[in-house]
């Protein structure tokens, strides 16, 4: 019994190792560009259609500059449209992660006085909590 979880195991570890896909975290522009202000948020966490609406204007990105130039931004938005959540779960009107039913409903046990803690600060802040790997890889 036990040589067979054993076997499932490396066989999962196998399959994700040679499915043909790098991890996330390899793509190294998005975490360049997006990682230098806050952490690179893992781009299934929005829609397609949000990650499109987020990058179209980044001059105004919740109330910074972080304009990129044309190549940059279209190989940043690829990526983040190709690996995209989908459905209403991850999908923000006002483009904020924190804002969208999966983010809630994960974090819904988390008191408003723990978000304002000075560690924390904010609902964006994921590193506070979860450090700097958020992807998981």
């Amino acid at each position: 019994k036990r040589v067979a979880v054993l076997l499932l195991l490396f066989g999962m570890n196998l399959s994700h190792a040679v499915n043909g896909k790098p991890p996330l975290s390899a793509n190294t522009k998005w975490k360049e560009e997006c990682g230098s202000c806050h952490v690179a948020y893992p781009p299934q966490m929005l829609t397609a259609e949000n990650w499109q609406s987020l990058m179209s204007d980044l001059n105004k990105h919740f109330g910074s500059n972080a304009a990129l130039d044309a190549h940059d931004n279209k190989v940043i938005l690829d990526f983040l449209k190709r690996h995209a959540g989908s459905g209403e779960r991850y999908s923000a009107a006002s483009l904020r992660i924190s804002d969208t039913p999966w983010f809630k409903r994960e974090h819904h046990v988390i008191s408003a006085q723990e978000w304002i803690h000075p560690e924390v600060k904010s609902r964006s802040n994921c590193s506070a909590c979860h450090g700097k790997h958020v992807l998981g890889d």
